[in-house]
Order: C-alpha cells, then structure tokens, then sequence
C-alpha cells in the first residue's frame, strides 16, 4: 500500500467513487469508528450550542464529510456498525446506485427526528471529492454541500455564503491535512459577531499549535481533551513504524494506543472568547 509522508496509508480512492460501498468495505476491515465515538461529543456541543445561543435549529459543517458520515450518525442516530452492514452487507452487492440513495433517503425520513438523533439540525458537508459530496447530499445526509478545496483556493462568493450560514464546525480526522488556511477561511466567511464554535478529532501524529494559534489570533479559546480516540487499526506494520517515528519526531510520546496498532486522535473544541 502506498503511504503518505507522515507514513500513513494512502485512501484517497475510496473517497471518490460515486457510492460509499468501497469506503465502508475497506475502512470495516481496519476498525474504523472514529465518527462514532464523535457522535456523544458533537451532540453535546450542539445541545450546549443550544443552550447558550438560544438557536434551536443550528447547521453544522463538516469537514471533509466524504459520503456524509458524521451527518448519517448524528441525524439519524445510527451506528458505525448499522453502516457497515448496510453498504457492506450482501443485500447492498446487487443494487443500483439509485437503488442506494432512494434506501437512504428512506432512512433520513423515518429516523430523522427519532429520539436520540439530532433533530432539527441542519448540515453542510465540505469535501474537495464531488463524487461523495454528491452522494451525501442526494442521499439527504448533508443538506447543503460546499466543493472546494480552501487549503488552495479562496472560496467564491457562492461558497461564501453557504459557509458563513455554519453556527458549528466539526471534523473527525481531516485536520493535519487540512489546516489554518481551511479554516481561517472558514471563519472570515462567518459574519460579525457570529463566529462557528468548532471541534476537531486530530490524530496524535498533527500537531494542533499552528491551528490553534490562529484561532487564538480570530478571538477563540480552544479547550484540549486529555483523552484519546482510537480512530483505526493499522493496515501494515510498516504504517504503525512510520506513525510512531512521526509521533516522536513531532515530540508526542509515542507510547500510547499506537504502540498498540491503532491510530488515535485527540478532541481540541474552540469557541469564541467571551468578550
């Protein structure tokens, strides 16, 4: 398998095929449940959201969303596991890609406001793949979707204003890949005084500081959880040894859930300063 330069496996193409059945059948042999173990913690902020803005309907943004994952866990209150099974499993084999989306926006309308999933919330999916952007949305998982690449490209106008519409940011392993550049232009769309409150699960192996420092400079606090997240399992041993030298290169004791095969993440939630 192909690695990145921080020693990390290369997906990329299960992110851009037009339905997620390769995404779940490769990431399901390597433990991957990162987004479900987000899922209580993204809640919990939304229902502080709530509480603190008196906003009862707020629309989330989420980072690299792929086929809209955090979307499907939260709206829904489904499970990674319920996911799985779903495009994994032999009855998803012989269907369509319409057959695919027509059973998911089944499920978006009869457990979109069940007990337990987010009712109410709205989401925005922001991916640099149009091909799962494209899923997500016609699946109902994300109702609004953002193609770009903001580590390149300024958003437009039109971009713009779909980002500045986001009351919270979320990601479950996309920052390290992105950066501030993404998401200081995430902020700039926002409008006066209305800055998105954010949090991010970041693999151990990213340092946060650079992100941080310029959230720091926008007029936010950041708030680090001491607990880690196993985000997957390693695919190779040579993956697991390049991570570690990473991790120690990088000055974080290595000698953590990846010593014992998993990749993890640390959560970091920013919110903007009391003024």
């Amino acid at each position: 398998m192909r690695a990145d330069t921080t020693g990390k496996i290369c997906l990329d193409d299960i992110y851009t095929r037009p339905d997620p059945r390769a995404y779940f059948s490769t990431l399901r042999e390597l433990d991957y449940h990162i987004p479900e173990l987000a899922k209580p913690h993204f809640r919990a902020l939304i229902e502080e959201y709530r509480a603190a803005t008196g906003v009862r309907n707020p629309t989330v943004l989420d980072i690299g969303c792929s086929y809209g994952i955090n979307a499907a866990l939260l709206k829904c209150d489904a499970t990674m596991d319920e996911l799985y099974e779903r495009y994994g499993g032999p009855e998803a084999d012989g269907m369509s890609i319409a057959g695919l989306l027509e059973r998911d926006r089944d499920l978006v309308r009869s457990r979109g406001g069940a007990a337990g999933g987010s009712g109410g919330v709205r989401f925005i999916g922001l991916d640099s793949s149009r091909p799962a952007l494209e899923y997500a949305a016609g699946a109902g998982f994300v109702d609004g979707a953002v193609h770009a690449d903001l580590e390149e490209n300024e958003p437009t106008a039109a971009q713009r204003e779909r980002l500045a519409a986001a009351d919270l940011v979320i990601s479950t392993g996309c920052v390290g890949y992105v950066t501030e550049r993404t998401l200081g232009r995430i902020v700039d769309a926002a409008p006066p005084g209305r800055r998105p409150w954010m949090a991010h699960f970041v693999l151990r192996m990213f340092p946060f500081d650079p992100v941080e420092k310029a959230l720091d400079a926008a007029g936010y606090e950041t708030v680090h959880s001491a607990e880690t997240f196993r985000q997957r399992r390693f695919a190779t041993a040579g993956e697991q040894a390049q991570v570690l030298e990473t991790l120690s290169a990088a000055g974080v004791d290595p000698d953590g859930p990846e010593r014992d095969g998993w990749l993890s993440a640390r959560l970091h939630v920013s919110r903007p300063a009391a003024r």
